[in-house]
């Protein structure tokens, strides 16, 4: 895939009771145009990523030219593809750059979940989810995950000790994290334990297995190589991926995570990787189980056999492959249609040696999975520095 991250900015993330999207959206927008050094006449597109439904406010594209009237009537399209809004509005922007339609493109993925009320929020996610089979599921969304960890129990044996140790190095990592929604050690043995504050939540799920409901904001400026070349910073994508698969749960094999596992194939394909290749990866842990699983798509372990990558320290910052140093969703929040446009940030600090205490050492290759619903749109991108 041709094109370049060239500017980014990110808000902190949590509940933001003296914010609304519309804010949200031109903060973000605002400083990511400022950070690519490019006048405002020169964006020529812009997408917006926002799930929607927490707020009244569905129709927010046109939020982003608030930041300045020199954007008025530049073309603004929201995107939304569930959990992986994000980084289908950045995968749209570098179609959009590739295509040669617009030089300068800006993404920005936004969300204010906390505005509704929480039996509500679990509702809303569930639009995630296949509503014919699944819509009343107990527990929303975390009922679907609940469902998917009781089945990969069956199969593999009880994983919650890893599920445990996953939760515990994510918040240990977001400690570091400046942006994150929850900058707190908890230890695996709160993780691990079943107790008042951190009770079961569905299935075998406890409260520290499940991501946060979060407020904020992310963007991206994209331009294409060329043109990113003249500037000061440039994150190129040698590979954009995009895979789904079918939304009923019960029409695949669920613990399996198949378009996770095809778009990580496409993606070493186009960018003529492998994983081991990488050196960071931000990957999708909306619950505990689905980073577990993910190692396995990844293919870091067989499957199965993904405890291992968590129980021998493989996806720790000194590990062989650090997975979430910046504390992933677990730590950092989860605003639906920010996070993958977060992820795409983080990732870009990383590879400038600009990511403060979650820095890896030496980063060269960058990878990023981004998933909507159970496995259902799934995005890999791999990133490196050419500028």
């Amino acid at each position: 895939m041709s094109g370049c991250i060239v500017g980014w900015a990110h808000t902190p993330f949590g509940k933001h009771e003296d914010r609304d999207l519309e804010s949200l959206i031109v903060e973000a927008a605002a400083a990511a145009i400022e950070d690519a050094g490019i006048a405002l006449t020169d964006v020529d597109a812009i997408y917006v990523g926002n799930f929607g439904g927490f707020e009244k406010q569905s129709f927010p594209s046109s939020f982003a030219l608030n930041v300045d009237p020199a954007l008025r009537f530049k073309p603004a399209t929201r995107v939304e593809n569930a959990c992986a809004t994000g980084s289908a509005a950045v995968h749209q922007g570098l179609n959009d750059v590739a295509s040669g339609r617009s030089r300068f493109v800006l993404v920005v993925g936004a969300e204010q979940m906390t505005v509704a009320p929480g039996a509500m929020i679990g509702d809303i996610l569930l639009n995630a989810s296949y509503r014919k089979e699944e819509g009343d599921t107990e527990g929303g969304f975390a009922g679907i995950f609940g469902q998917i960890a009781e089945r990969y129990f069956q199969a593999h044996g009880n994983r919650s000790e890893a599920l445990a140790r996953i939760a515990a190095k994510n918040h240990l990592n977001g400690l570091e994290n400046p942006y994150a929604q929850l900058r707190k050690d908890l230890g695996f043995e709160f993780c691990n334990t079943v107790s008042e504050k951190n009770p079961l939540v569905a299935g075998p799920l406890r409260r520290t297995d499940c991501s946060l409901v979060s407020d904020g904001a992310a963007a991206v400026v994209l331009t294409d190589t060329e043109t990113a070349l003249r500037g000061t910073k440039a994150i190129h994508f040698r590979a954009a991926a995009q895979s789904n698969d079918y939304l009923p749960i019960g029409e695949r094999d669920i613990i399996a995570f198949e378009g996770c596992e095809d778009a990580w194939k496409k993606a070493h394909a186009e960018a003529g990787t492998r994983l081991d290749d990488l050196d960071v990866v931000e990957t999708h842990d909306c619950f505990t189980i689905a980073e577990l699983i993910e190692y396995e798509a990844m293919g870091l372990t067989p499957r199965g056999e993904g405890a291992r990558a968590i129980d021998e320290g493989w996806v720790e910052k000194n590990g062989k492959l650090p997975i979430n140093p910046s504390g992933g969703l677990k730590s950092k929040g989860h605003p639906i249609g920010a996070t993958g446009v977060s992820m795409h940030v983080i990732q870009s600090l990383q590879l400038m040696g600009e990511a403060g205490g979650m820095q890896i050492p030496d980063v060269e290759l960058a990878g990023i999975f981004n998933m909507g619903g159970a496995a259902v749109a799934n995005y890999v991108s791999i990133l490196e520095r050419i500028r």
